[in-house]
């Protein structure tokens, strides 16, 4: 034993007896012979010996009194108790031990002769405030509360890590105050609560050595290691950073054979797809699974037998396995009996992992050693089974919020009816990144899916911006060329009359024809020519400074331009297709609860969007023509619902736009291909472009024979090819008919052939028009723009 005095510390440590012997002192005097003569006895072995009592400092004299010792401690160990508890006498909070249990020796003997016992629960830095907040409230009177839990940290002799609480019984002490100590105030205390990691404040009011702690402890303990590998697992399991500890599984798996007292466990675990019935690896290098051994996923009815399927899927219950070998001979070599003696594997515990009635993942415990893991001890799982089922849903959503963030990155945002898909895709290209392969994203294919079109498309939208631009310009024009009149007439040079001269001339131009690049030239005339003579004259006339600030306030600051009319395209569109957008999309909910599927829109001068329907999108759900069909009649529907909307928006824009709708009818299924590079679905394949062909060209073509262009304001136009096509929609359009939809008027006509597309037809309904979406009262077009001109 070496000195245990030297650090510096505010108590001086004695080791004393002298408070146990003052105790005898008292049973010396008592009226019971025994113990009267029993304290005798102990006092008189101790009287050739003052320093018993006085302390001493030096440890190497508890070899040279360990008689006398045992003969003052004897009634502290009780003989009768000796095999079973677990006490030592020592100094508190150091490891000096001068007596002990026979049941503690015999832990130290299964440590091994190179154990060095070593109290764990304080941090060394802090050893003299814990020493002072002991003076502080043994002495003082202030009550500081600055309890850790202690332990000792053994291993058996199977080298599993053993945990014992320390529990101190300080009868035997005593503090002395030295001349260093110091008389304390409240106001010395507050101060020392705001400075607890200020060593140097506390060795101010405190001095090292201020006070002597003469006597021992008697340290009793227990066996805490079941409570502590639970604390352990907890902890470790809610640690948000387990994902990038190297060390995480090893740590675990120590906990796990703590609490099982069993040194060759090793622990694996398994996550389970609901979706697919799967059982999958976790994308971890460091975790395994046992019962999928080798392969990255399996489906539960082949990695399980009928009884540990029933167990582990259906009732939840857990599955262990005694004996591996007997189950194998009982099973017939089925899995996972097969796998588990492949793998050398001799006993095991199947834990289920479940949320409620959800299946989370499978926790398996399993050993090398025959029966040592069995249904008994299976049992001690429910004391952290809570505390592993949260940490499996939080890695869960872990996962989730990683698979996502693959494929926002690899695909964008993606709808939900394909969203499973990717799902997929972004498990597979985790797991090779985890692998240590290079990740990549496969394309997306879904094939044999029913495409559905539709558009409502602002009417002459190009004809109607040109408008608006010629208008701005002609007004920012007029307003120069007044500028500069006045300009001209005040100061009559040349070069202002030449300007006026080419301003007109740009005048006579747009307001016969805007052509494509007018708008850039005179935006180039005007930064270029007319700004630094307007810079110019602001700072020459005062009637021109007013003027020619008065022409910039009404000059957008953004565009550069005058931005009026312009300005009431621009919203006007905006607003049609924000509300023809959120009927669509408010449908789209009802749409998708009758059957997933994709879909897609997106605003142009209107409201696209692209439906694809079938059975490889909707997954494990049957599909039938019937849910195809529903979607049609849907469409058709939900077109009339956003022509109503519009036509009761029209009198509120400020620039009345109107519309025109569309549809294209394509019986033959198709295959759709995500495209990473553009991050969207296209048709897949050379024959299945022919449908992009003609849903580009169908809304600028025009009836056979005619002028007249097939899309037309207050009819929806029906594409189509087959006759079949034909005659579904007009028995939509005559169930719509009757539900107040569409008027009387419907027509079928020949459409010109486009270039590489022909033979291709229309049916034109007329619809009717709701002016307030409550009244039930109905209206062709010609009758609501009447209405709206009044």
């Amino acid at each position: 034993m070496g000195q245990f005095y030297d650090d510096e510390f505010p108590l001086d440590r004695l080791i004393s007896f002298n408070k146990l012997l003052e105790v005898y002192d008292r049973m010396a005097e008592s009226k019971d012979e025994y113990l009267a003569s029993k304290a005798k006895y102990v006092l008189e072995a101790q009287a050739p010996y003052p320093e018993l009592r006085e302390g001493f400092k030096d440890p190497s004299l508890l070899k040279k009194y360990e008689k006398v010792i045992e003969i003052i401690l004897q009634d502290s160990f009780s003989e009768v108790l000796t095999q079973n508890e677990i006490k030592v006498a020592s100094l508190p909070y150091y490891d000096l031990i001068f007596s002990g249990s026979q049941r503690f020796k015999k832990i130290l003997e299964a440590a091994g002769d190179d154990f060095e016992l070593k109290a764990r629960g304080v941090p060394e830095h802090l050893t003299y405030i814990m020493g002072c907040t002991i003076i502080l409230s043994f002495y003082y009177g202030f009550n500081l509360d600055f309890k850790r839990p202690l332990f000792y940290d053994i291993p058996d002799e199977n080298g599993v890590m053993k945990h014992y609480r320390i529990l101190y019984n300080a009868d035997f002490m005593e503090l002395i105050p030295t001349e260093k100590a110091k008389d304390l105030t409240q106001e010395d205390v507050d101060e020392l609560l705001d400075n607890f990691d200020n060593v140097a404040v506390w060795k101010d009011k405190i001095p090292p050595g201020s006070f002597i702690a003469r006597g021992f402890v008697i340290s009793n303990m227990f066996d805490a290691t079941t409570e502590y590998s639970i604390s352990e697992i907890k902890s470790g399991l809610i640690s948000r950073d387990k994902r990038v500890s190297d060390n995480f599984i090893e740590n675990l798996q120590e906990v796990f054979r703590s609490f099982f007292n069993m040194k060759d466990l090793k622990v694996g675990f398994v996550g389970y797809n609901p979706d697919e019935d799967l059982f999958e690896k976790l994308h971890s290098k460091e975790m395994t699974s046992y019962l999928l051994h080798d392969k990255m996923m399996e489906t539960c009815s082949a990695a399980l037998c009928q009884r540990s399927y029933s167990k582990l899927l259906d009732q939840h219950d857990y599955f262990t396995v005694a004996n591996v070998d007997k189950y194998y001979e009982m099973c017939g070599g089925e899995l996972p009996a097969k796998s588990l003696k492949e793998q050398g594997i001799k006993s095991a515990i199947f834990a289920p992992i479940s949320n409620g009635d959800k299946l989370l993942g499978i926790l398996e415990l399993v050993s090398t050693k025959v029966n040592a893991l069995n249904s008994v001890n299976a049992q001690k799982l429910g004391d952290i089974m809570p505390f592993i089922v949260t940490a499996v849903m939080r890695s869960a959503a872990e996962e989730e919020n990683l698979i996502d963030a693959v494929i926002q990155k690899e695909c964008t945002t993606v709808h939900p009816s394909v969203y499973w898909k990717f799902k997929e895709q972004a498990k597979r290209f985790i797991w090779d990144e985890f692998d240590g392969k290079q990740p990549s994203f496969n394309d997306i294919v879904f094939k044999d899916v029913h495409p559905l079109y539709g558009q409502i498309d602002i009417k002459d939208s190009s004809k109607a911006r040109n408008l608006s631009i010629q208008k701005d310009l002609i007004i920012q024009l007029s307003k120069i060329n007044k500028i500069m009149t006045v300009a001209w007439e005040k100061q009559k040079l040349p070069i202002y009359e030449e300007l006026i001269f080419r301003i007109n001339n740009l005048l006579e131009e747009i307001e016969e024809v805007l052509n494509t690049n007018s708008e850039q030239a005179i935006f180039d005339f005007i930064k270029v020519e007319v700004i630094p003579i307007f810079d110019y004259l602001k700072s020459s006339d005062e009637q021109l400074e007013k003027m020619i600030l008065a022409y910039e306030d009404a000059i957008d600051s953004k565009t550069e331009t005058y931005y009026n009319h312009r300005k009431k395209y621009d919203d006007s569109v905006m607003m049609i297709n924000k509300k023809l957008a959120s009927v669509i999309d408010k449908k789209q909910e009802d749409a998708q609860a009758m059957f997933p599927h994709y879909f897609e829109r997106y605003k142009t001068d209107g409201v696209e969007h692209n439906m694809y329907v079938g059975q490889s999108i909707a997954g494990q759900l049957p599909f039938n023509t019937l849910y195809l069909n529903n979607l049609r009649l849907w469409q058709l529907q939900v077109m009339c619902d956003m022509e109503n909307t519009h036509y009761r928006l029209k009198s509120k824009l400020a620039v009345p736009l109107d519309v025109a709708s569309l549809l294209l009818v394509y019986s033959t299924s198709l295959s759709i291909r995500f495209r990473l590079d553009e991050k969207r679905f296209d048709v897949d394949g050379t024959y299945n472009a022919r449908y992009e062909v003609i849903k580009k060209r169908i809304d600028k073509s025009y009836i056979k024979g005619t002028s007249e262009r097939l899309t037309q304001s207050g009819k929806l136009s029906i594409v189509y090819s087959q006759k079949k096509e034909e005659l579904e929609y007009l028995r939509y359009i005559g169930f719509l008919k009757a539900k107040g939809y569409f008027t009387n008027n419907i027509e079928i006509v020949e459409l010109e052939g486009l270039q590489g597309v022909t033979g291709l037809k229309a049916i034109r309904a007329e619809i009717l028009y709701k002016q307030d979406s409550g009244d039930g009262k109905t209206y062709t077009y010609d009758d609501l723009m009447d209405e709206l001109r009044a």
